[in-house]
């Protein structure tokens, strides 16, 4: 029956190993110990207090040494910052096999339970990242440049959907400008406070475009911030042809503040998804596209790799040498 405190001063000293569940509101905790015995689980709230709850609880039951948190790079972020901060080795645990769920049920306290024994199996190995760093800045202002110009996207297309509909005088009076020009005319349309169609159609515009014009200043003040904050944290990167503010921004987000986590560059490769697995089968030896790993990273390599077959000679005589050696080139180049 698991209990709140151990039963004796000698369990103290023995090592255990802590799993948690993360959630929005509240975290759940579960610690077992090096014999896979579960000693207590608990819930926690997701504030600085319930942080230091639930590390003292879990130290109050044996050392604290590792720990196994589920959504590290989501609502368990703050929680890893935290306990990386306490000293304390934390490992991604993926979410449980649904299999397993199906069979053995689900709650909080049974994941919080799996997600420790994952980490003393050593089914979960994987070092989370840090979230504490200059890597955690330029992650903020690339999901925010992002999400800027998909807005400024969307509301181009918008603008543009209207203008189809538009009364022929209207749109009489906006061909032939291009793009930026005709995005600050319809900006600059006379407002119409009556309540026809065309009166619409102008109000509209203008609404649209000038919501088009305030994004593109957004989007590009951000870049100019994640430029900045790339140059000044990894500028050899950026000196790599072929590698711009964005997917150098995409390559370092996958590696996290903590980049000493991965073992080598075959871990990186397997982090993006861009290692080949294994497929063979009796006497078939074959391998296979790696379809996992983050997909932001892999299209970022796509991308650099793009730009320097078309660019870079040192890339393209490569190409050749293992096109010669018999590698099929499964993309062709942007020459």
């Amino acid at each position: 029956m698991p209990t709140d405190v151990p039963t004796n001063a000698a369990a103290m000293d023995e090592e255990i190993i802590l799993g948690v569940d993360t959630h929005n509101d509240a975290h759940v905790a579960a610690v077992i110990t090096m014999l896979g015995a579960l000693v207590d689980t608990r819930a926690f709230p997701t504030t600085a207090a319930g942080y230091t709850a639930l590390v003292n609880w879990a130290r109050g039951h044996g050392r604290l040494r590792r720990a196994g948190v589920e959504g590290t790079s989501s609502h368990g972020t703050a929680l890893t910052r935290h306990l990386h901060g306490q000293g304390v080795q934390v490992i991604e645990v993926n979410r449980p096999d649904r299999a397993v769920r199906r069979r053995c049920g689900k709650t909080d306290a049974i994941d919080a339970e799996n997600a420790a024994r994952a980490v003393l199996s050593g089914q979960a190995a994987g070092l989370a990242k840090s979230g504490d760093g200059a890597v955690e800045t330029i992650r903020m202002f690339k999901i925010a440049k992002d999400s800027a110009v998909k807005a400024r996207t969307q509301a181009i297309n918008q603008s543009k959907a209207v203008l189809v509909r538009a009364d022929p005088t209207v749109r009489e009076s906006l061909s032939g400008l291009g793009r930026v020009a005709l995005i600050r005319a319809c900006a600059d349309l006379p407002s119409d406070t009556g309540r026809d169609a065309r009166a619409a159609t102008t109000t509209v515009m203008c609404s649209l475009t000038r919501r088009v014009l305030a994004l593109t200043d957004e989007a590009r003040a951000l870049q100019q911030q994640l430029s900045a904050t790339i140059t000044a944290s990894a500028p050899q990167l950026l000196e790599q042809h072929g590698v711009g503010p964005d997917t150098a921004a995409a390559l370092l987000i996958a590696a996290g503040d903590n980049p000493d986590r991965l073992a080598n560059r075959a871990a990186f490769a397997a982090l993006c998804g861009v290692n080949p697995i294994e497929a063979s089968s009796g006497k078939t030896t074959r391998r296979r596209l790696n379809r996992g790993g983050d997909r932001r990273a892999n299209s970022a390599l796509y991308t650099i790799v793009l730009t320097r077959l078309g660019r870079d000679q040192r890339t393209r005589d490569y190409a050749t040498k293992r096109t010669a050696e018999g590698n099929p080139r499964r993309r062709p180049s942007a020459a």
